[in-house]
């Protein structure tokens, strides 16, 4: 058994595309129309293109829970996943450049560094780095 897809609730899937592809850097591998103007887009790591896929997923739309819990973490200031980069303090530094809102500055934690920033989809990401 092995991890393929994981998804990731997002309000706006346009908006999130945008910021995944175009400021994270990921690359779209599947993306495909829906019903009621909803996609199935998936997107991978440019350096693990046959890694797990990332699903944006348009769930705080249509499903109440959804959106609760999503509004719940952001509220708590928790992320809702991380990303595992070489560099936390590199990506900071380049996302910042960006216009990406940091909650979280790069801090250490026992033998890893995180950040959390903001997706502006309704998430927090959090970025880590084994050090």
């Amino acid at each position: 058994m092995k991890v393929t897809l994981v998804s990731i609730p997002v309000r706006d899937q346009e908006k999130a595309v945008k910021f995944y592809t175009e400021i994270l850097g990921f690359k779209i591998k599947k993306d495909k129309p829906l019903e009621g103007g909803n996609r199935w887009v998936t997107l991978v790591s440019p350096e693990w293109q046959d890694g797990p896929e990332l699903l944006l997923e348009p769930g705080p739309n249509h499903f109440e829970p959804c959106k609760v819990y999503q509004d719940a973490l952001m509220e708590a200031g928790m992320p809702y996943t991380q990303f595992d980069v070489k560099s936390v303090d590199t990506e900071y530094e380049r996302l910042t450049k960006l216009g990406v809102e940091f909650s979280v500055k790069p801090s250490k934690m026992g033998t890893w560094k995180y950040a959390v920033f903001n997706d502006t989809c309704g998430n927090n990401i959090e970025l880590v780095e084994v050090i």
